[in-house]
């Protein structure tokens, strides 16, 4: 089975940052990333703004962790090439002193992120597997910037439904959280099972990225097993801690990925 996040950069082999990269409206992409991409835009025009919403909530998930639980320290694992409204903006908007480590196999996210952050000394990028926990927490690059004897905000934002089952998505959330302190907390999103269109988009990521699934309810849930879930649970993204209040009903693309945040007792 092909690697999804291989570090090899293969133009002709379609790229789980620059997929995201596209959709998301960004130029660094190549055309085997934006076949993937179209195929999914062609299930619905609307599909794109499922990938929008992704970054919105990402910055209301830092904000919460930043403002309402005071953790000044991020981890965002699978992080993607640098697009508006980055991890590290939003929660040193709250604080200026966070720091954020992300980290990424891409090497492309790698080469672009240095470039961000060549004048931001509390932010770094790191080229790692975020299957290996302990590789990625033993990295110099990692230990220099995060104390890990304090709570940690450990993001895994649209990165765990692109794992199998034979790769243990809660064994990994669970590996992350067992090496850091009670009061860490850990933000997830994951592509659901819902609406007439997810089985087709499931396809189509799939055939193109080479491995991983979408999730039920239930499933997405239990990646946050032995953590607290704080309000309002896991819940279409749009629905959580939403900016402005939301109609009763959800278009089907505002249906594609649910996530939440826990906290580690």
């Amino acid at each position: 089975m092909r690697d999804p996040l291989s570090p090899a950069v293969n133009p002709n082999v379609p790229s789980v940052a620059r997929v995201y990269d596209y959709l998301l409206g960004g130029k660094d992409n190549f055309a085997a990333d934006r076949a993937v991409g179209d195929q999914i835009l062609a299930l619905s025009a609307q599909s794109r703004w499922a990938t929008l919403e992704n970054r919105y909530v990402l910055a209301r998930a830092v904000r919460h962790l930043a403002a309402e639980a005071g953790i000044d320290q991020f981890l965002d694992l699978g992080s993607g090439l640098p697009t508006q409204r980055n991890v590290h903006q939003v929660a040193q908007e709250v604080n200026r002193d966070a720091r954020v480590v992300y980290v990424d196999n891409d090497p492309i996210v790698l080469a672009h992120g240095r470039a961000l952050l060549a004048e931001n000394d509390r932010t770094v990028v790191v080229q790692a597997d975020m299957r290996d926990p302990d590789e990625v927490l033993a990295r110099d690059e990692v230990t220099a910037l995060l104390d890990l004897s304090r709570p940690v905000g450990v993001i895994m934002c649209g990165v765990l439904h692109h794992l199998d089952d034979e790769e243990d998505p809660a064994g990994l959330v669970a590996s992350y959280m067992a090496r850091v302190p009670s009061g860490s907390r850990v933000f997830v999103t994951h592509f659901a099972r819902s609406g007439p269109n997810s089985a087709e988009a499931e396809r189509i990521l799939i055939a193109g990225i080479g491995s991983g699934r979408f999730r039920t309810a239930a499933e997405i849930e239990a990646l946050f097993g032995g953590l607290d879930l704080v309000e309002p649970g896991v819940v279409f993204v749009p629905r959580w801690r939403p900016d402005e209040p939301l109609g009763e009903e959800l278009e089907e693309w505002q249906m594609l990925l649910m996530g939440g945040v826990a906290v580690k007792p």
